[in-house]
């Protein structure tokens, strides 16, 4: 929690608890994939047990076993954003597949036979959904490319900002010539933009992230920060995720025997459509 995209989730989803009269709480691991296993397994052995559980994993494996002994256990498990490797009762979120395929595209489209051509690759976590899936996009996409040069490809750890900056500060002093830089996810990319800003670069340097667009990110669009943008629109998550919710609490059918994924609709965003992009703040997001 804390964050504004998962506040946003959180909101959404306790305005419809609200309005449908069902109890809605929020279990927080805070970034501890071992907390979140503490309480997937606590949750596992109450009594009376929740109907839903909404999972938003840390990584591919680390909740994976447990998700399946939820619904076994006759709990609908419905994952939220980052897919872990077993597919539950529901899913709502981006294809980050698909996500790091359109940055790929863009950097690209950008970096043509008169640029270096040189590109930094900013990742997540390393086991993270999104890491591998974005990763699995970029490859897609570069490996029919080849004169595309990846300089380095290096972890922002839990999506730190600072750590997000001190790379990209380090990487423009011993490739001066940087084309590109593909960001993992727009906090953190806040400091590659300053790494890219304090080195003088900026319109130089062409970023690419992604994102819920809120509000901030907007202003970074519009501020010629990020260059390029594919938003995933938490908002439309929320609803997403509410109508699995809704799904798996009308259904007569036992958690897992119906699997449903709704991949958010996702829109490349520059500056130049920025207006007409739907961006949000935590005060103006709704059910």
């Amino acid at each position: 929690m804390g964050l504004d995209l998962i506040e946003a989730w959180s909101k959404i989803m306790g305005l419809q608890a609200k309005r449908l009269g069902y109890n809605y709480e929020v279990r927080n691991a805070n970034f501890s994939t071992s907390a979140g296993v503490q309480i997937l397994t606590q949750i596992l052995n109450e009594d009376p047990k929740p109907d839903v559980v909404v999972v938003h994993n840390p990584d591919v494996t680390s909740y994976a076993k447990i998700e399946k002994k939820l619904e076994d256990a006759g709990i609908s498990v419905i994952q939220l954003n980052m897919k872990s490797l077993t597919m539950t009762t529901g899913f709502a979120g981006g294809d980050a597949t698909v996500i790091g395929e359109m940055q790929a595209q863009a950097v690209v489209k950008h970096c043509g036979p008169d640029t270096s051509r040189e590109v930094l690759i900013l990742n997540g976590p390393t086991t993270a959904p999104w890491t591998v899936y974005l990763q699995t996009g970029y490859n897609n996409v570069f490996s029919k490319n080849p004169d595309i040069k990846i300089v380095a490809r290096q972890s922002v750890g839990n999506y730190e900002s600072s750590k997000a900056k001190s790379i990209t500060e380090v990487t423009l002093k011993q490739h001066p010539n940087l084309c590109a830089v593909v960001g993992v996810w727009d906090i953190p990319d806040l400091g590659t933009a300053a790494a890219i800003a304090q080195a003088g670069k900026t319109g130089k340097v062409f970023l690419s992230t992604n994102g819920g667009f809120s509000d901030y990110a907007c202003k970074a669009i519009k501020e010629d920060k990020f260059n390029n943008y594919i938003s995933f629109n938490v908002p439309g998550q929320g609803r997403d995720v509410n109508n699995l919710i809704q799904m798996a609490l009308q259904s007569d059918q036992k958690p897992g025997t119906l699997k449903v994924a709704l991949y958010s609709p996702l829109r490349d965003i520059s500056k130049a459509d920025v207006e007409q992009g739907g961006c949000w703040s935590l005060d103006t997001v709704h059910e």
